[in-house]
């Protein structure tokens, strides 16, 4: 069996494209996988979805579709993404129209659906980061969508679909798949889905596994940032693969690009939940073949878990927030008188009220030193939630009005009102989720 080459397009929503289109154009690739969704995105997609039954994907998907699809058409890459997000049916419509305005005929696509789990809740279940039940949060609950596995798209890509769209599935899940159809894994092979995991945990993330958020100078230098590629993984059918990059691109990968990769987000590393296997990671190991390029072996695996996880969106009230800036000499006693001011006017009406002075405070803890002397310049933050938005506002009034109700030179004041898209999470028997596949043709 030949082996497999997989690339990652991207690890957000908001990630660059043109390392994507080096990908589509130079990376001789089988597969680009787009991973896009976070834990908020989805609920916020929900909310979108509901205002106009034809929104609720990524905003950014017609735009990478226009920009990779031609290239991955002529070299027979297929696409697998998460950019369905909460509306994966009309994801699918876009990308045909993309596909027809390209003049590319005859282009499958296809939407997996069943990550939408709101009315299959047991709204007994327990929450699982916070106090409570499922039950407790009805009132002001927006999704609840569960982390499908790889069936899905295993089954859409079995049904020739060249570009595959999502829902919420776990993130590893992207990438298991085609690497399930390609070799023919078997649904119990839990090693080798364990192999299939971390890699794609080690892709998922783009430009963080290349040198990206990885960067120090003096102390962790990459090379050509500016241009920072995307990874490849070049896998084999026993589940070993080769991270490594196109050629001559920015960045790097190694060893210790790889290790950081691999512990982020992760709780227990001798279990690695996800929906296709649980993974133990304790005994993975890099070993650099040739500059950016490192072979990963060594996951276990044991039998998926019989329940999925279930992100659950929820309005939280409102976070109201005021800036302004400080500068010059004492500046940063102008700052803490400024905030003293505040919290007397704002007094205890808030949640959650913070009090910062960007500089200086805003994220020293006490293990770090404190400065030798003052910034010269300063920035305060106050932010807090209610549950009205017009109290919330009351924040950022309260902030402008610094400029001549409290300490000379202040100036750039901003303030925004948001509303709280909260997350929490439980568990739902994996036998009530359902995927379905929906191709479409171009």
């Amino acid at each position: 069996m030949s082996s497999l080459r997989i690339g990652c397009g991207a690890g957000f929503s908001g990630d660059r494209i043109d390392p994507a289109i080096e990908l589509a154009e130079h990376g001789d690739l089988d597969y680009l996988v787009f991973e896009c969704l976070a834990e908020r995105t989805i609920a916020l997609a929900q909310i979108a979805r509901r205002n106009d039954p034809k929104a609720g994907f990524d905003p950014y998907l017609v735009e990478r579709m226009e920009a990779v699809l031609s290239p991955c058409r002529e070299r027979g890459v297929r696409i697998i993404s998460n950019m369905g997000a909460a509306n994966p049916l009309t994801a699918a419509d876009a990308v045909i129209e993309v596909a027809r305005r390209l003049g590319i005929k005859g282009l499958k696509v296809a939407a997996v659906t069943g990550d939408d789990v709101l009315e299959q809740l047991d709204l007994d279940a327990d929450l699982l980061d916070q106090p409570g039940q499922v039950r407790d949060l009805r009132t002001s609950l927006v999704s609840a969508n569960a982390y499908m596995g790889s069936d899905g798209i295993v089954a859409a890509l079995a049904a020739g679909a060249d570009v595959v769209l999502t829902g919420r599935v776990g993130d590893p899940a992207l990438f298991v798949a085609p690497m399930i159809h390609h070799f023919g894994w078997a649904a119990d092979d839990w090693d080798r889905l364990a192999h299939g995991t971390v890699i794609g945990h080690l892709l998922e993330c783009a430009g963080q596994i290349t040198g990206g958020y990885f960067a120090d100078p003096g102390v962790k230098d990459v090379p050509d940032l500016a241009r920072l590629g995307f990874p490849i993984a070049e896998i084999e059918s026993d589940g070993s693969a080769i991270i490594t990059k196109v050629a001559n691109s920015g960045g790097l990968i190694t060893t210790a690009t790889c290790k950081e990769q691999l512990l982020y987000e992760i709780l227990d590393p001798a279990a690695y939940l996800q929906a296709d296997a649980i993974t133990d990671i304790r005994n993975v190991a890099f070993e650099p073949l040739a500059p950016n390029r490192i072979q990963v072996t060594g996951a276990r695996g044991r039998p998926r878990p019989d329940s999925l996880k279930v992100t659950l969106g929820y309005l939280d009230g409102f976070i109201g927030e005021g800036q302004m800036s400080y500068a010059g000499p004492g500046a940063v006693a102008r700052g803490r008188l400024a905030l003293d001011i505040l919290r007397h006017r704002l007094g205890d009406r808030y949640d959650d009220l913070q009090f910062d002075l960007i500089g200086v405070d805003a994220t020293r803890v006490a293990a770090w030193p404190a400065p030798a002397s003052d910034p010269f310049e300063v920035r305060i933050r106050v932010a807090g939630r209610h549950a009205e938005a017009d109290q919330a506002a009351r924040i950022g009034r309260e902030v402008e009005a610094l400029y001549t109700n409290g300490p000379s030179g202040g100036g750039g004041a901003v303030s925004s009102v948001k509303p709280v898209m909260a997350v929490a999470s439980t568990l739902i028997n994996r036998q009530r989720v359902i995927s379905a596949v929906h191709l479409k043709v171009s």
